[in-house]
């Protein structure tokens, strides 16, 4: 079982359609019958709307650390620091926890302090279409969507996890050979090993005294 899960809740042993890292599962004593439902993976997380009246949730395998939103909705989480190494070409091999939930494709971004950030393709086409409720008449929303979309390289990676970090996204973040990956929630970040260093030893101090305002009604 699964710890998020309830223990009235068992698994149902079909795959998620909606995500190839999602599995579903069902609570006991559901009529398979009224389950009938249809999936859909708005983001980086999977939901699947029943129709009948069926009581349903989403889990995620192992390797990736699912929360549960609501009743219907989940999302994994990436966690973690990792030191790999990028080759002469510019790969990196992903942390392997990683991997199963971008293996259906990522997005690689430019970060804010220098960062690389790689979004899992579904996570990114659903922050663009929030991007477009945003004015076009302002130029700052001018300038933030052109750095960031012509910026933007969309990849997948290898059978041994591998992914490509362009030139031009190389350049931006200073990375040479040693190079820090972290997760980030819902992203994953890429940082120069000694960027990230400096970065995280200017930021530890005060993190425990950060107040209630820098994240209202949740610190």
């Amino acid at each position: 079982m699964w710890p998020d899960i309830q223990p009235d809740i068992r698994p149902d042993i079909q795959p998620d359609k909606g995500g190839p890292h999602c599995f579903r599962v069902r609570r006991a004593g559901c009529d398979s019958a009224q389950a009938i439902g249809k999936w859909r993976d708005p983001g980086n997380y999977c939901r699947q709307m029943v129709d009948g009246g069926g009581k349903w949730s989403t889990v995620a395998p192992a390797g990736v650390t699912c929360v549960i939103l609501e009743a219907k909705e989940v999302r994994e989480m990436f966690l973690g620091t990792h030191a790999p190494r990028l080759d002469d070409k510019g790969r990196l091999v992903l942390p392997a926890k990683f991997r199963e939930a971008l293996a259906p494709g990522l997005v690689l971004t430019k970060g804010q302090e220098r960062s690389i950030v790689v979004w899992p393709a579904a996570e990114f086409a659903a922050y663009a279409e929030r991007l477009n409720e945003a004015s076009r008449s302002d130029a700052k929303v001018r300038a933030y969507l052109r750095v960031l979309f012509s910026g933007a390289f969309d990849d997948q990676p290898d059978k041994q996890g591998r992914i490509n970090i362009p030139p031009a996204l190389r350049e931006y973040a200073g990375l040479d050979r040693d190079v820090i990956v972290v997760g980030n929630n819902s992203t994953v970040e890429i940082w120069d090993a000694g960027a990230w260093e400096s970065y995280l030893g200017s930021q530890e101090d005060g993190f425990s005294g950060l107040s209630e305002e820098v994240v209202p009604g949740v610190l």
